[in-house]
């Protein structure tokens, strides 16, 4: 099945593409072997696959949620530059006047 350029202009609007005059006809054989090739695989039997999201199965490679001890506000800040209150004193960088 060849499809119009009509219908190859169709596609092009739709997905927002420009296409040349020159590029019509060949791009109505392209497209026109994609949709035979989908036609091909509409005729395998699927009934005993699955549903899947993935092809290929997939791990997650984040840790657990661990509650742990991690370092007190003295001991992460004890080779700051500048400390006080156990904060890094830093700049100020912002005017807070507003506008």
């Amino acid at each position: 099945m060849l499809l119009s350029k009509e219908e190859v202009l169709h596609v092009a609007n739709l997905a927002r593409l420009s296409v040349e005059p020159s590029e019509l006809e060949e791009m109505a054989g392209t497209l026109s072997r994609v949709l035979e090739y989908i036609d091909l695989l509409n005729e395998l039997d699927t009934e005993s696959v699955s549903p899947t999201s993935q092809v290929v199965e997939q791990h997650t490679v984040w840790r657990s949620d661990v509650i742990q001890d991690s370092l007190s506000a003295e001991l992460a800040t004890q080779n700051g530059p500048q400390v006080v209150s156990a904060m890094f004193v830093v700049p100020k960088i912002l005017d807070g006047g507003g506008q």
